[in-house]
């Protein structure tokens, strides 16, 4: 499970070094050859990879006019840094979490548990702490836009309301990985973000409609079911389904006449579930505790 330009800088990695050979085996990657023996490149020597990397990406933003990466006032990136950064932009995806598990090599389960805290420096620790924080940012990020008078709808509003709430007491400190296992086992936290769908998922496993195979303790954000008891939308989440159904209606009028009309159809749906939520939206200014 990988974007793009990961799948591309693997094939790339593939045709450099001999079959059955590392991907970044130091006999191919090492310049200098004054290394002996198997094995990849050392950690410093990717530290210094990163560095490079940074210094190639500035030189070619410069050229064309585009935003540069900035100096770290903390000083050289680094190989766990950099892991620590990437996570952060992983786990803030729909799904990220089975994501950053998979990329990351290995699934949360019991029988991963003991050896990844010895061999991959903790990787459960960071998955928790990343996923904490991402739950934390959403929470905030709502808070604010509640405060601002963003409306909300859906059975899931009121728990959306109140999960919001909480933000301020966790915005701006420090996670550890003790807090983070204590906000992820918090159900009142349980709050996803799903731009596919342009809903929000209040999760509550007795309520879930995507748990074919039994209670979870994550939705499953790629299965969405409409009338699901966990679903909140909002004023944002309307606008985003009124222009995906500009774009359907615009689609339709390029396709032949059944595929066309499917098109029309749904984009008639995704206008009705803004309308609905036009009619039913709440703000904090109405008293909703």
């Amino acid at each position: 499970m990988a974007i793009a330009p990961v799948v591309n800088a693997i094939r790339v990695l593939e045709r450099m070094v001999p079959p059955g050979q590392l991907l970044f085996d130091h006999h191919a990657h090492d310049l200098r050859g004054t290394r002996t023996g198997t094995g990849s490149l050392t950690v410093h020597s990717l530290g210094v990879r990163v560095e490079d990397f940074i210094t190639w990406a500035n030189q070619e933003a410069t050229a064309h006019g585009l935003e540069v990466i900035p100096p770290d006032p903390h000083g050289r990136i680094g190989t766990e840094r950099f892991r620590r950064s990437l996570a952060w932009h992983i786990a803030r995806r729909p799904g990220g979490l089975v994501a950053l598990a998979i990329q990351y090599g290995h699934l949360r389960t019991s029988v991963a548990a003991g050896y990844a805290a010895r061999s991959r420096d903790g990787i459960h620790d960071l998955l928790d702490v990343e996923t904490a924080r991402a739950t934390i940012d959403t929470v905030a990020d709502l808070n604010a836009a509640l405060e601002n008078g963003l409306g909300i709808s859906g059975p899931a509003a009121r728990r959306a309301i109140k999960a919001a709430a909480t933000a301020p007491q966790y915005t701006g400190t420090v996670i550890t990985a003790r807090q983070a296992r204590q906000i992820l086992a918090n159900p009142q936290l349980a709050v996803y973000e799903n731009p596919h769908t342009l809903l929000m998922c209040v999760y509550k496993r007795a309520k879930a409609l995507c748990c074919h195979r039994g209670p979870k303790d994550t939705p499953s954000l790629d299965q969405c079911v409409p009338g699901c008891a966990n679903i909140a939308r909002t004023d944002q989440h309307a606008v985003g389904l009124r222009h995906y159904a500009t774009a359907l209606d615009q689609q339709a009028g390029r396709v032949p006449g059944p595929l066309g009309e499917r098109l029309h159809d749904n984009a008639t749906r995704l206008r009705d579930l803004a309308d609905a939520h036009d009619r039913t939206r709440t703000t904090l200014r109405d008293g909703i505790a």
